[in-house]
């Protein structure tokens, strides 16, 4: 761009500047003032997630002296609800939860109940054989989670269902749980009892 047409350019800009100015000064007596444009902020490159709350509120429910909402720190743990919950009860299998894991706000909390009988016991009350059926109404989380197609989220959401539910009476009830379909209930004849 050559520099008469840069000088000729700069002027139309100044011009149209000036045009806007003189109608802003020139306007109706009486007539309020513009409104300024909302001020909108974004977020810094980078930090895609808005930040976290100064204060958590989670729900610990479960076998705990006073399950219920508490509201703790940013960066308080598991361990840190328990104790305002009033700490686990007898019946607490607190082996099955991870005390040192950070909360998050909104999570619930929940804290299993010793299975009576559970430990690695058939319905025999012997221990569980090598390559044997598994005892859905005894066996822990941790043992449900080797059976083919069972993960540990799974796994957990049959022992918790069997401590609200009580004990199993079919491998069909396993359809009760979600993630578990026929498909995966055939999988598992013969890997568990009861049958």
């Amino acid at each position: 761009m050559s520099l008469s047409r840069t000088r000729l350019l700069a002027a139309a800009v100044c011009a149209v500047a000036g045009v806007l100015a003189l109608g802003r000064l020139v306007r109706s007596p009486g007539a309020p003032p513009p409104a300024a444009p909302p001020i909108v902020s974004t977020p810094a490159a980078g930090a895609g997630a808005p930040p976290s709350p100064a204060v958590l509120v989670v729900d610990v429910a479960g076998a705990v002296r006073r399950p219920g909402l508490y509201r703790l720190r940013a960066g308080a743990r598991i361990a840190d609800a328990l104790a305002r919950a009033g700490g686990a009860t007898a019946r607490a299998d607190t082996a099955l939860v991870n005390l040192a894991a950070p909360l998050a706000d909104g999570e619930q909390v929940l804290v299993p109940a010793r299975v009576p009988g559970a430990g690695g016991a058939t319905a025999g009350g012997g221990p569980a054989a090598p390559g044997g059926p598994l005892d859905l109404n005894a066996a822990t989380a941790a043992q449900l989670d080797a059976l083919p197609g069972i993960g540990p989220v799974t796994a957990q959401k049959i022992v918790d269902y069997r401590q609200a539910h009580g004990p199993f009476r079919s491998v069909d009830d396993l359809a009760a749980i979600p993630g578990i379909g026929p498909a995966k209930i055939d999988d598992l004849r013969g890997l568990v009892i009861p049958p």
